[in-house]
């Protein structure tokens, strides 16, 4: 193919070269003059931003600007830059926008802002004074409750500023208290200045009702006591008994077949032939001459010696593992130390009194007031606590103690045939339990 087939063609109306001749354009002047400096004596032009907003092009802002009085003629603003200028439009549906000056830290601003107008022909440069400013928006129903709350807040009790202090400069334990009132609280709104009782809202009145049927069903502090009662370890007591002899009753506490298999024959009989009977307890020393010869006695008897079991039992252990806490010897063992108590009577004291052979807290304060009330049926409800509190190994204040926890009142009473002053415990009618401790509220 030839050279002059591979050229294109030109398209039809197409100039065939470059332009012969060059188009003058006219540039601006090498140099701009400033020609003059206007300050405006009125309604000077505005510099503003808006910061995070967007501003409608239609928006139609009023200006405000404030009275300047100087001092003397001399000194007087001749021009609008000294004076303090606001716009505010309400033109939006939902919005109030206002601009503000930029406030200068010091007393004379910082930096003076200026408009210019350049003429390209003549290379002039015209400044005039401007304003700079931003523009703030704002929703008018909240605007509506901040102005309201506004004429509050010179009605501010020393209560609130109080608080409010609390909640800038308080601690954390101070800042969390504040909340928690604030949270607890429910004040029905009022207008300023009335004071008419007013209403409730239907949220603080939902809120009360909710309130109210929760609290009707609520424990009374009569039934509190009876759980508190019920937990603690203590034998349960016949409270509405009017017999005193009624309140605990062995069969009860102790259960009437097992009350029936406690072995009372061999001390029957050493009485009867008038031999020893040889026991680690001084209680049961002191007593049992005079209850095992006494044929009426027969449930005292088995109390005295269901108590020798239960007392036996306790000196047989050992400290446990964990503080507090005591140890079973085996059951081998424990058949040997407790004989001759019948198998059935040996399970029911140990398992009575203890965990899987581990006596807590709790197990230990119930075998003391178990004594306790064995103590009171064998001695007609009136106890000398000086043999139990050997037995037990506990000091005299624990000992009284555990009386009051039973019901029963301890008084000192001096004996003078023997020289000494006596704890006598007794057990009478109404009995005197501990009170429920009742915290009081701190004050704040």
């Amino acid at each position: 193919m030839s050279t002059a087939s591979m050229k294109k063609r030109k398209h039809e109306g197409e100039p065939s070269g470059k332009p012969r001749k060059k188009v003058v354009v006219e540039g601006p002047a090498p140099t701009a003059k400033i020609s003059v400096v206007v300050h405006p004596q009125s309604c000077p032009p505005v510099i503003a931003t808006a910061p995070g907003l967007e501003i409608p092009t239609d928006l139609v802002f009023h200006s405000y600007q404030s009275k300047v009085e100087s001092r003397s003629k001399s000194k007087k603003n001749k021009h609008a830059g000294g004076k303090e200028l606001l716009l505010h439009s309400t033109g939006h549906r939902s919005l109030d926008f206002t601009a503000r000056e930029v406030d200068p830290r010091g007393s004379k601003p910082a930096l003076n802002h200026f408009l210019g107008i350049y003429d390209p022909k003549t290379g002039k440069l015209e400044l005039i004074e401007a304003k700079k400013m931003v523009i703030r928006g704002q929703v008018r129903a909240k605007q509506s409750k901040s102005s309201s709350n506004e004429e509050g807040e010179s009605k501010h009790t020393h209560a609130e500023r109080k608080t409010e202090l609390g909640q800038t400069f308080g601690t954390k334990k101070a800042k969390k208290a504040i909340r928690e009132n604030v949270l607890n609280a429910i004040a029905p709104q009022k207008a300023a200045g009335d004071d008419s009782p007013t209403k409730m809202d239907n949220a603080a009145r939902a809120m009360l009702e909710s309130v109210g049927s929760i609290t009707s069903k609520m424990a009374t502090r009569e039934e509190l006591q009876s759980v508190v009662d019920e937990a603690k370890p203590v034998p349960r007591a016949d409270l509405e008994a009017t017999e005193i002899q009624d309140v605990y009753d062995p069969d009860a506490i102790i259960g009437a077949d097992i009350l029936n298999l406690v072995p009372v024959r061999e001390w029957q009989e050493k009485v009867q032939h008038k031999e020893g009977i040889q026991t680690p307890s001084r209680f049961i020393a002191a007593r049992v001459n005079s209850i095992a010869g006494n044929d009426d006695a027969m449930t005292r008897l088995r109390i005295l010696r269901y108590f020798g079991f239960v007392l036996s039992l306790y000196l047989c252990t050992k400290p446990g593992k964990q503080r507090g806490t005591r140890q079973l010897p085996p059951r081998e063992k424990l058949r040997e130390l407790l004989a001759p108590a019948p198998e059935a009577v040996i399970e029911n004291i140990r398992r009575k009194f203890s965990d899987a052979g581990t006596m807590r807290k709790f197990h230990i304060d119930l075998l003391m007031t178990h004594c306790c009330v064995f103590a009171c049926i064998i001695d007609n409800f009136e106890v000398d606590t000086q043999n139990l509190r050997d037995d037990l190994r506990i000091d005299q204040k624990t000992m009284n103690q555990y009386f009051h926890e039973i019901g029963a009142r301890v008084k000192q009473v001096k004996v003078a045939a023997e020289g000494r002053t006596a704890n006598i415990a007794r057990l009478i009618l109404p009995l005197d339990f501990p009170k429920q401790r009742t915290i009081v509220p701190r004050r704040k």
